[in-house]
C-alpha cells in the first residue's frame, strides 16, 4: 500500500483514481467541499435489518443511497466502483476483521447491498470556513473516534454501541461548531456530547477505538458527533458472516456537494 498527500485542490474523480491505483491514506481534508460517505455491505439477506437500524439510529447512520444487489455504482458518483474507490475497506467474516485491503473485486458478490451513510467530514469545511480549527487535519491525522456506553436501538439481528468522533474545539467556537453542524442533518448533524469523555463511558482520550489520537491546546473542549463507524461496532457485536465496510476515517469522496446537505 502506498501513501498519498492529503490535497484539496484534486476534484473528486481525481482523488477516486488516486485510490483506485492502490494509494491509502484518510480522507479528511481532501476535495473540500465535497461529501464523503461511509460504505457498509452486507449480503441482501441482512439488508433490512441493517436499513432497520439506520432508521432506527438516523443520529450515527444517516442514509444517503442504498445499492441494488450487487451493484457495485452510486448515483452519488456515477464514475466511481465501490470495489475499488476508497483507500481503504474493511472485510468482515462472522463480525471478526479478516483483511484490510485497498480493493475488495476478489471477495466481491452478487448478493452484496451496499448503504452509503453519511460523514462528519462534510461539515468540517463549513466549520473550517466559520474559523473553527479542525485540530485532526493540522496535525495530519486521522480523526480520534470512540466506542461509547450508549447503546444503539436495535433492529432485528443489528445491535451495538454507538460510536462517536471527538474534536477539540476551542470553548468560544463550541457553539459556533454546535450551530453549523446541525443545519447538516444528514452528515450527522449537532454534537451528541460536549465536554466530559467519562459521560460516554470513554476513559482515555489518548486512545481512540479508532483513528488517531489528537492533541489538544489550552482552552479546547472535546465535541463528540455521532459517527458512521457504528455500523462496524454492530457487525462486531452482530456477527453477519460476511461484511465489507470502508476503513474508518478512509471514505468515499463522492460528486455531491457539501452545501446540498444543508439547511439553508
Amino acid at each position: 500500500m502506498t501513501e498519498a498527500v492529503r490535497t484539496t485542490a484534486q476534484t473528486p474523480a481525481q482523488a477516486r483514481a488516486v485510490f483506485r491505483a492502490g494509494a491509502g491514506t484518510p480522507t479528511d481534508g481532501w476535495c473540500t467541499g465535497y461529501t464523503q460517505a461511509n460504505l457498509i455491505s452486507l449480503p441482501a439477506d441482512w439488508a433490512y435489518d441493517v436499513l432497520l437500524f439506520c432508521q432506527r439510529n438516523p443520529k450515527a447512520c444517516p442514509v444517503l443511497e442504498v445499492t441494488d444487489p450487487g451493484s457495485w455504482t452510486t448515483a452519488l458518483a456515477p464514475d466511481a466502483d465501490l470495489r475499488t474507490d476508497l483507500p481503504r475497506y474493511r472485510v468482515w467474516r462472522n463480525g471478526e476483521l479478516a483483511d484490510e485491503p485497498t480493493d475488495v473485486r476478489d471477495v466481491w458478490r452478487d448478493d452484496l447491498v451496499t448503504f452509503l451513510i453519511g460523514c462528519s467530514f462534510t461539515f468540517e469545511g463549513a466549520l473550517a470556513d466559520a474559523g473553527v480549527p479542525m485540530r485532526h487535519i493540522d496535525q495530519g491525522r486521522n480523526v480520534a473516534m470512540f466506542r461509547t456506553d450508549r447503546p444503539c436501538r436495535p433492529a432485528g439481528r443489528m445491535h451495538g454501541p454507538l460510536v462517536v468522533s471527538m474534536r477539540q474545539i476551542p470553548a468560544g467556537l463550541v457553539d459556533t461548531a454546535t450551530r453549523i453542524s446541525a443545519l447538516m442533518p444528514a452528515v450527522h448533524g449537532g454534537p451528541v456530547h460536549v465536554g466530559d469523555p467519562a459521560e460516554l463511558g470513554i476513559k482515555d482520550l489518548s486512545r481512540p477505538d479508532f483513528g488517531d489520537p489528537v492533541e489538544s491546546q489550552a482552552g479546547d473542549v472535546p465535541v463528540f458527533w455521532a459517527c458512521g463507524v457504528t455500523p462496524q461496532a454492530a457487525l462486531m457485536a452482530s456477527r453477519p458472516p460476511f461484511a465489507i465496510t470502508h476503513a474508518p476515517g478512509y471514505m468515499l469522496i463522492t460528486d455531491a456537494r457539501d452545501v446540498n446537505y444543508r439547511i439553508v
